[in-house]
């Protein structure tokens, strides 16, 4: 019987722990440059990356853990968020309807919340 509710238990565990896959969808797709940071955001229908400006991976969200992941429509425009629990941060992008800038959001645990508007490359 304790061997049971311990299986019980670490399958409870694993389901909770578990990360949401990257879909963006008709999300639109491409490469966007972080001017602040030097950074290009490149999203793939199934993983998103940040790039050097020589194209090196600097971070790639298919290694980590997401979760909460949305794509949904703020308004008319396309927009996609999720967290990340080992970035320590939330991700919210919107996609201007009449534009090819991309707009991010971020929410930093414990600092101020980062935005920025993104030119499409």
């Amino acid at each position: 019987m304790k061997k049971i509710l311990v299986i019980l238990i670490i399958l409870m565990t694993a389901g909770a722990l578990s990360a949401d896959p990257i879909h963006l969808g008709n999300f639109p797709l491409g490469q966007w440059l972080d001017a602040n940071y030097n950074a290009v955001w490149d999203f793939t229908s199934n993983n998103i990356r940040i790039l050097s400006l020589n194209g090196a991976v600097l971070y790639d969200f298919s290694t980590k853990t997401i979760q909460n992941f949305n794509v949904f429509m703020e308004g008319t425009q396309p927009a996609f968020s999720f967290t990340c629990p080992e970035a320590g941060r939330s991700y919210k992008f919107i996609k201007p309807v009449f534009s090819d800038d991309l707009n991010m959001q971020i929410n930093r645990h414990s600092r101020p919340e980062y935005l920025v508007t993104m030119k499409k490359q």
